[in-house]
């Protein structure tokens, strides 16, 4: 007889389950092992057709329902994000069996302390690949990094970044909504939260897996 393991505290818990997701999503802004380093952050462009890419986790604040993230200011999701906010956000933990779909607003920042800030903190060989001299996704005859050719392979120094910091942008994503998928050999468990503006809170269902 197979022998089913344990169930976890949240299991059947709305409340603990909020906390869990938390959890989940918020070490992935320092902790590069977490499985919310890397998301699947989705847009949709102008055509209607949805947009996914992978991108690194740089801040999350359950607080705020804040994430932020960053980009090149030239690359297309910027344009998406200007006519089309609505933003989409995948993590999965294969070791904790645990799903997650955020949804909400995003804004791109392009100045300001915030983005002064994140730039500042950023290592001189993570900004190096803002001094690209075209945008991303622009078609190239020849297999290219982007970047000038006395830098490829090289980390800039300080004072050769001062043009890059234009192509820097912040991607903050508010969170609006939250909905996760517990996979377990009992049975699996979902739910949904929504964020209430004007009750400034959380509301929480259970949803047929």
């Amino acid at each position: 007889m197979t022998t089913i393991p344990a169930l976890p505290d949240f299991y059947n818990d709305l409340d603990l389950s909020y906390t869990k997701a938390w959890d989940l999503i918020e070490p992935g802004a320092s902790k590069r092992s977490s499985p919310a380093h890397t998301p699947v952050v989705g847009s949709v462009d102008a055509a209607g057709i949805p947009q996914l890419r992978v991108m690194v986790l740089r801040e999350a604040d359950r607080n705020t329902r804040r994430l932020r993230f960053h980009t090149d200011s030239r690359s297309a999701k910027i344009e998406d994000f200007a006519k089309d906010d609505r933003v989409s956000i995948l993590m999965y933990d294969a070791a904790e069996k645990l799903q997650l779909r955020l949804f909400g607003t995003a804004s791109v920042q392009t100045e300001g302390a915030a983005v002064d800030a994140a730039w500042a903190s950023s290592t001189t060989f993570a900004r190096r690949c803002y001094m690209a001299e075209k945008a991303p996704g622009i078609v190239s005859d020849l297999p290219t990094s982007g970047l000038p050719a006395w830098i490829e392979g090289r980390q800039p120094l300080e004072e050769q970044l001062g043009e890059a910091r234009a192509n820097f942008a912040i991607l903050w994503c508010d969170v609006t909504e939250m909905e996760w998928l517990y996979l377990a050999n009992a049975g699996h468990r979902r739910a949904r939260w929504t964020w209430d503006g004007s009750l400034q809170s959380w509301s929480g269902r259970w949803l047929v897996p």
